[in-house]
Order: C-alpha cells, then structure tokens, then sequence
C-alpha cells in the first residue's frame, strides 16, 4: 500500500505542481488551508505532512502546534517561500523533520520525502 502524504498550501498551482510530483510513488490529498488539514487528519491516516508556512488565517506554524494535539506522531515537512531563518528555526524547534525553500526542484522534494520514510 502506497504512504499517504498531505500537502497544505493555500496556492492551488503549488499544490498541483506537488500532487504531479508525488503522485507516481505516494498517494496524495490536498489542503488549501490549516483548517482543512485539520479536518483531514481527524478522518484519514496521512503518513507525512508537507506544510507551507505562509498561509491566511492559520499559519504552517499555528497549524503544526494544533496538528500535534490530533496526530503528533505523524512528520512534518515545511515547504516555504519565505527566505525567513526564523521562521524556519520556529519549524524545527517545533519538530518539524525537514524544510524545502519553494520552488523546489522534484528530483530534491521525492529524495527527501523517500529520506524521510526510510527513517520510520
């Protein structure tokens, strides 16, 4: 049975762009918000998170510290545009397994994810 990965961004090209790249190898569901992720996770196994950080009304960040109290066992990897180094420290702090700055080549967004399973 393939993993499972949920992608949150609010940017619909993004999420294409990632659902195309994942697909061949992982079975991939969408998000367009925090909030939807949320709703998501209550109802599916996801076996990976892959997390923008800039988002409207719920952050990557506020969305990861809530995700921790439905599913905290489940990783999480940041994808950002953000050139920010806070912003990143804030997600590693927080537990986040890896980042990826957008765009992101997808030769490097499979290894990681696959570096990522090997690990579990």
């Amino acid at each position: 049975m393939k993993k499972r990965i949920l992608v949150v961004d609010d940017d619909n090209m993004n999420l294409a762009r990632t659902k195309t790249i994942l697909s061949k190898e992982y079975d991939v569901l969408l998000a367009e918000s925090g909030i939807q992720a949320l709703e998501t996770l209550k109802y599916m196994k996801v076996d990976m998170v892959l997390l923008d950080i800039d988002m409207p009304e719920m952050d990557g960040l506020e969305t990861f510290e809530r995700m921790k109290g439905i599913a905290s066992e489940i990783p999480v990897f940041f994808l950002t545009a953000s050139g920010l180094e806070e912003d990143v420290i804030s997600a590693i702090k927080l537990g986040a397994v890896n980042y990826l700055k957008k765009p992101f080549r997808p030769q490097e967004l499979l290894k990681r994810v696959a570096q990522e399973f090997e690990k579990q």
